[in-house]
């Protein structure tokens, strides 16, 4: 169990003396101590898994938070299959960015609040997965959010940053009030927060309902959405998407480490870790695929038209991560689990392979400003053509076989699973077409930015470049532990997760699977193709689709107008409802009515005490006469 207290504990410490010390005795050499803790977090990860993978899995309290009556809270580790994978994928992800931000955030004044920053953000991740009951997960749930907080609005001085923070923070309260509610009805249902007696006694609530506006609303299906609203938040699905966009404001690193690769991640891995809870509830399944796969489409059609290049790596996040809750809700956990992995490698790629060109670009975002990089970075090129291929799904490639490990799987689905499956190949060829988008755009042809940034074009430093390389090996390889039977593979992902996610039953044959697979490939393919058509070899097609569909592309530039909507509907009727009532009477009425009004009171009261005391002998004896008089009174009037 010391192992395993440590692999949080080391990123802890480090973020407690960077933060204490971090400015005054460490400054510029802040990373080592993140880099050297994370990266001890991450061996320790790795002898994890291999006794996972031996067969040793651990559930145990380490000590007792808080009990009053039937309540139990304790701190402890669940060290399961599930708990194994996202071990690696958060300490090796987190080491990798942790080393690339030498580079990325040299000189920045922040330097060691940056890091310290990174380190508390690894340790909320790590309880979080390490977790064996919801408290010690809702903690880790909120910590994770507090950092994407502070790493945000790292930038505190730059007003769209501070605003991308708050804006995070307070769409994800929306999310985490349901998630709330589904943990106290968890408790109160079956009397624990463990998940062993949740897993255990879930089946008892099955048939059991509960009133609710005046409705009979199933148990399970209730305590399965009310969980889901958090993943809904946290994991930036319809409607809660709008946070992670604008999320972007915060430094490159940490759009790879917390919205690419971990943080938003954390929904799906909490579908997948109560799926004893889900699949008891076919309502519940169906409200996971269809939002998955909406959000998946959704996202992807406004990444078609965008020109920030961190933006359309953002909304490809949002359309991946719907991906993963289509296959949690078709039953297939571990293949959502397993393209969470695979998904992990390629977008942290994509994500610092776009910090690199930002660095060579001098911060510019814009990928129609850009063009020919190709021949000025070529380790930031290829590396990133290799990310673009996975995500595209193009055979050999990671994310090949995680994205058509959950197509099969939901083409079995039943009515609901062939309506996602249609969905999910769709967003397939959009997802190919607008990642080499940015591929024609930024390193093809000529360049469109400025003298002076040509001037400036160079490759990044080793500390940026190495990661970029580390990310690609697991941009191709991380897929090879899932290969399929049909693939010939022995799928060694799928049976490593089945003792905690199961495997959903597949009743259609191999040819149909074949059949599948290749409508994917087709259209991964296809949609390069048409990339490279309307980007290298005719650059003039999408001005003339632009101006001959002008509404629809308008309505996908200005994101469906779901944040125009949200500023109408919630945001200005809530700042009318503060400015014009509860400002002036909280803050005018009742707040400054007692900063002011008691010491008011106080010195009115003095002012006529002070009237007693006029300096003459013969008044204070007449008092003290009335007085005496008064208590002789009460003492013959009470005796």
């Amino acid at each position: 169990m010391e192992q395993y207290i440590l692999i949080p504990l080391l990123p802890l410490a480090a973020f407690a003396i960077n933060i204490l010390f971090g400015k005054s005795i460490i400054k510029d050499k802040a990373h080592l101590l993140a880099i050297a803790a994370v990266l001890g977090s991450f061996a320790l990860s790795v002898m994890t898994f291999v006794e996972v993978m031996g067969g040793k899995v651990t559930n145990q309290d380490i000590y007792s938070w808080m009990v009053s009556g039937s309540f139990k809270a304790s701190i402890g580790f669940l060290i399961d299959q599930l708990t194994a994978i996202m071990l690696i994928v958060v300490t090796s992800i987190s080491l990798l960015v942790h080393i690339y931000s030498v580079g990325y955030m040299h000189g920045d004044k922040g330097y060691y609040r940056f890091f310290a920053y990174l380190s508390l953000f690894t340790f909320s991740m790590l309880m979080l997965v390490l977790a064996n009951n919801l408290l010690q997960l809702y903690f880790g749930w909120e910590a994770v959010g507090l950092c994407s907080y502070f790493l945000i609005g790292f930038w505190y001085e730059k007003k769209s940053a501070s605003d991308a923070g708050k804006k995070a923070f307070i769409v994800n309260r929306f999310g985490d009030f349901g998630f709330g509610l589904g943990v106290i009805m968890i408790f109160l249902t079956l009397g624990s927060i463990h998940y062993a007696d949740i897993f255990g006694n879930i089946g008892t609530l099955q048939g059991q309902t509960i009133t609710l506006l005046g409705y009979n609303v199933d148990l399970i299906t209730l305590i399965a959405l009310l969980l889901f609203c958090g993943a809904v938040g946290k994991s930036a699905q319809i409607p809660l998407h709008v946070w992670l966009p604008d999320a972007m404001e915060g430094p490159t690193p940490v759009s790879a480490l917390i919205h690419a690769a971990t943080m938003v991640t954390a929904g799906v891995f909490m579908v997948a870790r109560f799926n004893p809870v889900f699949s008891l509830s076919p309502v519940a399944m169906g409200v996971v695929a269809i939002t998955g796969a909406t959000t998946s489409l959704f996202a992807a059609t406004i990444a078609l038209v965008q020109n920030d290049i961190k933006r359309i790596i953002a909304y490809s996040t949002v359309s991946q991560l719907g991906y993963m809750f289509l296959a949690c809700g078709v039953g297939a956990y571990g293949a959502g689990v397993f393209h969470l992995f695979t998904h992990a490698y390629f977008k942290a790629l994509l994500f610092l392979g776009a910090g690199s060109v930002m660095h060579a670009m001098s911060g510019e975002l814009d990928i129609q400003k850009m063009g020919g990089l190709k021949k000025y970075m070529p380790v930031t090129y290829w590396t990133f053509l290799i990310a673009s291929l996975s995500i595209a799904g193009i055979p050999g490639l990671a994310g090949f076989f995680s994205k058509d490990e959950i197509l099969w799987l939901a083409y079995n689905g039943g009515a609901v699973g062939r309506i996602v499956w249609a969905m999910g190949t769709l967003v397939a060829a959009l997802t190919a077409f607008y990642s080499f988008r940015i591929i024609f755009l930024a390193f093809h042809g000529k360049f469109r930015g400025t003298h002076e940034q040509e001037h400036h074009l160079h490759e990044s430093p080793a500390s940026m470049t190495v990661p970029l390389m580390l990310l690609a090996i697991g941009a191709v390889s991380a897929g090879w532990l899932g290969i399929s039977e049909t693939l010939g593979g022995g799928n060694f992902i799928g049976h490593f997760f089945h003792p905690v996610l199961g495997h959903p039953h597949v009743h259609a044959g191999p040819e149909e699977e074949w059949m599948v697979m290749g409508i994917s490939i087709a259209c991964a393919v296809g949609g390069i193709f048409v990339s490279w058509i309307f980007y290298s070899l005719k650059p003039d097609i999408p001005k003339k689709l632009a101006a001959a569909y002008k509404g629809v592309h308008t309505v996908l530039w200005n994101k469906y107008y779901v944040d125009e909507l949200y500023d109408s509907i919630i945001v200005r009727p809530a700042m009318w409802l503060s400015e014009s009532i509860l400002m002036p009477v909280t803050d005018g009425t009742i707040i400054e009515g007692i900063v002011n009004g008691v010491p008011k009171m106080i010195a009115g009261f003095g002012e006529r005490l002070r009237k007693l005391q006029s300096g003459y002998v013969q008044h204070y004896a007449l008092s003290m006469a009335i007085g005496l008089l008064i208590l002789f009174s009460l003492v013959l009037m009470f005796k």
